[in-house]
C-alpha cells in the first residue's frame, strides 16, 4: 500500500501551539507545518520562543514537517537584503526544529508593471534564497500563490529549471492553481510533476475561488492524487483547508472545520488505496 506522511499548518487550527499539536494528533498525524505559534509567525520568532517549541514537540512526540515561511510573500523590488535576512532566519528556525523543508514564494509586482518585467529580478532573487538553502542542507518548497510569479504552472516551471537548484522545488497547492483560473492536473501536473517534493491539502470552486473539503471541489484532486499514487511519489501531505468557521474568526479554520477537512481527505485516500501515517 502507498504511505504519504500527514501533516498540517497548525495555526489554522489555533494560535496556540499545544492545541495544535493535541489536534493534529488526534487526527492521526506525526507532524505540524510550523507557521506561527502564540500569534508570532515563524520569522519573528525569538531563540526562547523556538526553545519552547521544541519542548513541546518532544513532549507530543511530534516533528515539524516544513516551516511555512512567509519569504518571498512581498514585493518583487522591495529590499533584497531584508528579505535574505529573513530567510536566514527562518533557515535557522528550520534546522533548530529539524524541518527539511522551508515553504515560500515568488513575490508581488506593483499594480500595472507586466508578469514578463519582473521575471530577471524574480530569478535572481530567487537563486540568492537557492544559495542559502544548498549551504545550510533545507529544501526550499515554492507554493504558487495567486499574483506572484509563480502562480501558475508555466511559470512555477521556468522559475523551477531557470533557477536550477536541487533545494528549490514545488509545494503543489490545488486550491491556488483554481483561483488563477487554472485545472491544476490537466494544465500542470505533467510539466510539473518531476519537481513536486510536497502536496499542500486544499480545494476550491472555480466559480467563485470559495475554499471546500478536498475533493468537494474543481481542484482535480482525485485526479492529482491517483497521478501521484501510481507514479510512485511519497511525501508530505499537509493540510491548509481554509475553511472559515463564524465561531472561529481569529483563525482560518478551527478545530472543528479542520477536523472536517482531515476526514475528508482521509476518505480520498483511503478510496484510492494511501495509507496516511
Amino acid at each position: 500500500m502507498t504511505q504519504w506522511t500527514l501533516s498540517g499548518f497548525g495555526d489554522e487550527i489555533d494560535a496556540d501551539p499545544a492545541v495544535q499539536l493535541q489536534v493534529l494528533s488526534a487526527l492521526g498525524a506525526a507532524h505540524v507545518e510550523l507557521r506561527s505559534g502564540w500569534g508570532v509567525n515563524v520569522a519573528d520568532m525569538s531563540d526562547e520562543d523556538l526553545a519552547r517549541l521544541a519542548d513541546l514537540l518532544a513532549r507530543h512526540r511530534m516533528a515539524v514537517s516544513a516551516i511555512a515561511s512567509p519569504i518571498g510573500k512581498t514585493g518583487v523590488y522591495d529590499d533584497p537584503d531584508t528579505e535574505l535576512r529573513r530567510l536566514e532566519r527562518v533557515v535557522a528556525a528550520a534546522r533548530r526544529l529539524d524541518a527539511p523543508y522551508v515553504r515560500l514564494f515568488s513575490f508581488y509586482r506593483p499594480d500595472g508593471v507586466d508578469v514578463a518585467a519582473t521575471r530577471d529580478t524574480v530569478l535572481r532573487r530567487m537563486r540568492g534564497f537557492a544559495d542559502v538553502a544548498e549551504r545550510e542542507s533545507v529544501v526550499l518548497v515554492h507554493e504558487n500563490e495567486k499574483a506572484i510569479y509563480g502562480d501558475v504552472p508555466e511559470r512555477v516551471l521556468d522559475l523551477v529549471e531557470s533557477v536550477g537548484s536541487p533545494a528549490l522545488r514545488v509545494a503543489w497547492d490545488n486550491a491556488n492553481f483554481v483561483q488563477v483560473g487554472v485545472r491544476p492536473f490537466t494544465d500542470g501536473y505533467a510539466m510539473l510533476r518531476p519537481y513536486v517534493e510536497y502536496l499542500q491539502v486544499k480545494d476550491a470552486r472555480a466559480a467563485d475561488g470559495t475554499e471546500v473539503p478536498a475533493g468537494h471541489g474543481d481542484g482535480e484532486l482525485r485526479e492529482t492524487l491517483t497521478a501521484l499514487r501510481d507514479d510512485g511519489w511519497t511525501g508530505f501531505a499537509s493540510l491548509e483547508p481554509h475553511l472559515a468557521d463564524p465561531a472561529r474568526p481569529d483563525v482560518l479554520s478551527g478545530p472543528r472545520r479542520f477536523g472536517e477537512a482531515a476526514r475528508a481527505f482521509a476518505a480520498l485516500t483511503a478510496e484510492l488505496g494511501i495509507h496516511l501515517r
